[in-house]
């Protein structure tokens, strides 16, 4: 049965962001008891989350806001300065990251699907210098430094998570476009984990940048639709939660110049439950450390370091967007030992997963009324 919404409910999702009045809810894991706050809502599809060396902290919207949570929980009007967006299907303002330098240089970057005109959208990256006078906000100096090509139509598939290397490189990852075979192409950006520098230029190590017929940006390739990304806290690894099709999610530690596989090797199938790949193995492409079936629709990632909640120390975090879930990892290495998924009974799609200088978990929900929640230790 179709679900309709009333003229009042659907005008209320569209109401300015606010500071949440609801109160916590506590919910129990298998190792401690939760406190689960809302700092905000009225969100329209809130997607990264980047904590500003003040405490604050900044949050994208889908559609092309950019805002910031004050100390107070209150959101800001919107940052002023924010490239134009594609906001179709699933693209729009995507991350956010700040420079390894933003102390000194203030600088934002942000992932988003840009408008190409004719020939579609492309994952692309923008940087621009956050100042803040006369009581408003805006990026200057803003700057494409990436552009995923060639440009697609379409609204599938963007990716795009930006993490910053211990090297101070800039990894980027993309998506597909729903297009398949081009993953398996080093001659565009299409299913490639992108390497730069923070100015947009090509590290000189990076794998391919003496191969005439590659992308010299690209790290790894096969890759289907990569929308969380974080580094290990001991190895400095890039971790990669990856959406498969129905079946085969992944999590990837991508090493320069492999290729992991998609469309030809996985464990899904297709939407229509025909076979997708051509078998699960295969020489000169590599096997993912974890897979899920069926699909949880992993976004966002990262290492839990605090010590708010001790039990989980080093545990691996990743949203699920179907399960409605926060899916708690523990490791033997690169080695999945067990999975917990937490707040299912929320129903909330979590999208991004962020830690905060004082331990405690940030979570965004993928809603047109989304929210940002607080995780912290029920006392």
């Amino acid at each position: 049965m179709k679900k309709y919404l009333s003229p009042a409910f659907a005008l209320s999702l569209l109401a300015a962001p606010a500071a949440a009045q609801n109160e916590p809810t506590v919910l129990k894991s298998e190792k401690t008891s939760i406190r689960v706050e809302v700092i905000a809502s009225g969100l329209q599809n809130p997607w990264g989350l980047a904590f500003l060396p003040d405490g604050r902290a900044l949050v994208t919207e889908r559609p092309g806001r950019l805002r910031i949570i004050g100390k107070d929980n209150k959101l800001s009007e919107p940052v002023g300065g924010v490239p134009e967006v594609a906001a179709v299907g699933q693209g729009g303002l995507l991350d956010v990251a700040l420079s390894p330098n933003f102390a000194k240089d203030n600088l934002v970057f942000l992932s988003f699907a840009e408008p190409r005109g004719a020939s579609g959208s492309s994952t692309s990256v923008a940087r621009g210098r956050l100042i803040e006078k006369d009581g408003k906000t805006t990026l200057e100096d803003v700057k494409v430094i990436f552009r995923q090509e060639p440009a697609r139509l379409g609204g599938f598939h963007f990716g795009s998570r930006l993490v910053f290397a211990r090297d101070g490189n800039l990894f980027v990852t993309t998506g597909e476009r729903n297009l398949k075979t081009p993953s398996q192409d080093l001659s565009n950006h299409i299913g490639k984990i992108i390497r730069i520098t923070p100015d947009g230029g090509v590290p000189k190590d990076n794998p391919f940048v003496n191969n005439k017929d590659a992308k010299p940006e690209i790290w790894s390739w096969g890759h289907r639709n990569v929308q969380g990304a974080t580094l290990h806290p001991q190895t400095g690894k890039l971790w990669l939660t990856e959406h498969g099709p129905r079946g085969g999610d992944e999590i990837n530690i991508p090493e320069a110049g492999k290729n992991y596989g998609w469309p030809v090797i996985g464990y899904g199938v297709d939407y229509s439950g025909a076979k997708q790949h051509e078998t699960t193995h295969k020489e000169g492409m590599e096997q993912p450390i974890h897979y899920w079936t069926p699909s949880i629709a992993p976004s966002g990632a990262m290492f839990y370091t605090g010590d708010l909640f001790p039990e989980w120390k080093n545990n691996f975090f990743t949203g699920s967007l179907v399960f409605t879930s926060l899916y708690r990892i523990e490791l033997n290495g690169e080695k999945v030992v067990k999975e917990e998924p937490l707040l299912e009974s929320l129903g909330d799609r979590i999208r991004d997963v962020r830690q905060a200088a004082d331990g405690s978990i940030w979570l965004l929900t993928d809603a047109r009324n989304g929210k940002v929640l607080r995780l912290t230790p029920a006392k």
